[in-house]
């Protein structure tokens, strides 16, 4: 086993390393979610902090990490006497992104449970990380139907795995750690509630701080033990300091002024649910544990908030975390005065190495950057409120319209990619529609198909008894169809033909819904922009659908409309995503007024461009851009060539009177 690189050894990241040791002296905090981008160390801490944490007790023998003391009277192992047990070091179990279901819960021996009656149970990652750790690195790729497991499972304290009548239920108490690069893609709100704290982390850009991350880590390389043995003395100081605060936790009172502060505070930033409350008092008290007081300051209650909220406090998945440190300040002041808790009011001085002073302190979230009110940049403004000039030809961004619901857009016929919930699929979840042979581990039975399929060879295999005899050739997977995720390519036309104002921002309004609907329906995204002289790819596909929404926010438009280049580029950017993932199947959007005017032959390149996509079958919709008294209808003849549909900005609401749902046709109503 590799030598982990020790926790006190990391450079700088106070508030990742605060987040982490209050999780290691309250559990009940509720776990973190480290948000930051690449090469910041946020695994490698993560990683550390099981060496810092106390050895468990558990039963001798039992595979679901029983407690010597309080025996789960339900283990599949059990039952089990209370006694003495054995101790092991704490775990810290990882849970890949491409792990299975039955890899999570565990599996049953479907073949033993039929023939023989018997529960044989292989115990999976959330039984192994019971009492312990459940770290998820890229948490935010992880698929729904196993969020929907860790939700469960977070809830309830325990996991239970349901075969066709046979139940399985074992304990599941673990302290949830993910890390996520944002710009990969967002988490869904209810898994994003469940993590008790979140802190970002950025690259330092000081280049003496950064000088030591590099010497820390090649000396660490080149000798791993010898490394670590030079950090044991700090290690075991920390290591120290957590049982200490352990210990003085269940002492630190919670008075009623922080708790007023508390509850303004949530009030003030506008939380949802009561979960935040509850987060940021075990929060506040575990600082205070951790700076040895047992009384609750205004500064602990400020750095819990700093903690808990920033997650909570997102409206919609185009807003960036954080809060107004301002606002925040104000709130606890007012309510400082009104309750007698100024922050001040203990017998002890704040301690200088506690939270915020020391090493081991933290110092708030960082600055996120500018941002509009709708999370985008904002171009410059003239005294006047109109966007500044930004060239011959070219006008500078201008806001997008207020985004709506929009009309479900789906790929026609039944694909096998990724889970998600825009268009048909079989997956491993939704509704039975069928059974077939299994190829690789049996994971859903269809329990008629595999009785129907073993009762005609009874005699044969001379059944003696009320037991079917089943044998391997007769098991039979369920075939289900679900939902799955697909590809949204956005093609828009940034040419001067849609440059007015207020139509640009309509049209902007309109790709910001749909970004909205696929951020919800689990799609990934691209964005290619075409104008002037040829086309680009402003974002290559990702699940980053923020990502997309700045540099749609940020979009200047003017020149000529060159409709070929931009469809021949949409064309090479699902070509090689086709490569990369065969199975994720594509929904072009092309937003156009439909003119073609820029480079040679315009109009008969654009259309050749266009039956590029219908022969090779990718669904399509055309949003139609034009506006005014008189229109030509060239949107309509666009989505005729690509073999698709069109549909009108107005069409494109979900509540607008042509209906509330519209499957695309894509290459099915060309071959009709």
């Amino acid at each position: 086993m590799s030598t982990p690189f020790p926790f006190t050894a990391v450079v700088g990241q106070d508030d990742l390393r605060l987040a982490l040791l209050l999780n290691a002296v309250s559990p009940a905090v509720g776990g973190v979610l480290v948000r930051g981008e690449k090469g910041t160390a946020k695994s490698t801490a993560v990683r550390a902090l099981s060496a810092l944490l106390s050895e468990v007790a558990v039963v001798p023998g039992c595979r679901f990490s029983c407690d010597p003391a309080a025996p789960d009277p339900a283990c599949p192992d059990g039952p089990h006497e209370p006694g003495a047990g054995a101790h092991r070091p704490a775990r810290i179990v990882e849970l890949p992104v491409g792990a299975s279901e039955d890899r999570l819960v565990g599996a049953l021996d479907i073949e033993r449970a039929l023939a023989e009656g018997v529960k044989a149970f292989e115990p999976g990652l959330l039984a192994a990380a019971h009492r312990g750790i459940l770290y998820v690195d890229e948490v935010n790729l992880l698929h729904d139907h196993l969020v929907d497991l860790l939700l469960d499972a977070a809830a309830m304290g325990a996991s239970y795995v349901e075969r066709e009548g046979v139940s399985v239920r074992h304990a599941a108490r673990f302290l949830l750690v993910g890390t996520m690069n944002p710009e990969e893609g967002e988490l869904r709100p209810q898994l994003l509630d469940r993590f008790g704290l979140t802190v970002e982390v950025a690259a330092s850009r000081e280049p003496g701080q950064r000088v030591e991350v590099v010497r820390r880590r090649l000396a660490y390389d080149a000798d791993p033990a010898g490394f670590t043995g030079r950090w044991a003395a700090e290690e075991t100081a920390v290591r120290a300091r957590i049982a200490a605060a352990r210990e003085l936790l269940p002492s630190v009172r919670l008075g009623d002024g922080a708790l007023r502060q508390i509850a303004a505070t949530c009030a003030a930033f506008e939380v949802d649910g009561m979960r935040a409350d509850i987060v940021m008092a075990r929060t506040a008290t575990a600082l205070a544990a951790w700076a040895g007081r047992t009384d609750v300051l205004a500064e602990d209650v400020r750095q819990a908030a700093l903690l808990a909220l920033p997650h909570r406090r997102r409206r919609n998945p185009f807003d960036a975390p954080g809060l107004d440190e301002d606002k925040l300040d104000e709130t606890l002041e007012e309510f400082a005065d009104s309750s007698g808790n100024d922050g001040n009011d203990g017998d002890e001085d704040p301690d200088p190495d506690g939270p915020g002073g020391g090493p081991d302190g933290g110092g708030g979230q960082p600055d996120v950057g500018p941002r509009g009110d709708d999370g985008g940049a904002r171009p410059e403004e003239s005294a006047e409120g109109e966007p500044a000039p930004a060239g011959a030809g070219e006008q500078s961004a201008v806001r997008a319209a207020e985004p709506f619901r929009t009309k479900v857009l789906s790929v026609p016929g039944i694909g096998e990619g990724a889970a998600g919930r825009r268009s048909r699929a079989r997956t491993e979840h939704g509704r039975t529609t069928g059974a077939r042979r299994p190829q690789g581990a049996l994971t859903k039975l269809h329990l008629a198909a595999t009785v129907q399929a073993a009762a005609p060879h009874q005699r044969a295999r001379g059944r003696s008894g009320r037991g079917l005899v089943v044998r391997r050739d007769d098991l039979r997977q369920a075939t289900r169809e679900g939902r799955e995720g697909n590809l949204v390519l956005f093609v828009v036309d940034a040419s001067g033909s849609m440059a007015a104002r207020q139509r640009m921002s309509a049209v902007k309004g309109a790709v910001l819904s749909l970004l909205l609907d696929a951020y919800q329906r689990r799609d990934k995204v691209g964005l290619v922009t075409f104008r002037g002289a040829g086309a680009d790819v402003a974002l290559p596909p990702t699940s980053s659908v923020d990502a997309a929404a700045v540099r749609l926010e940020s979009l200047p438009t003017g020149g000529r409309t060159p409709l070929a280049a931009g469809l021949l580029k949409a064309h090479d950017v699902l070509r090689v995503e086709r490569l990369r993932d065969p199975a994720r199947r594509a929904l072009l959007v092309v937003v156009t007024d439909g003119r073609a005017t820029g480079g040679p032959e315009p109009v008969a390149n654009a259309g050749r461009a266009a039956r590029l996509f219908g022969a090779d079958g990718v669904a399509s919709v055309v949003v139609d851009c034009e506006s005014g008294p008189v229109r030509l209808g060239l949107a309509g003849q666009l989505a005729g060539e690509l073999g698709g549909t069109a549909v009108t900005l107005d069409e494109l609401r979900a509540d607008s009177i042509a209906g509330l749902v519209r499957d695309v046709q894509g290459s099915n109503r060309r071959a009709a």
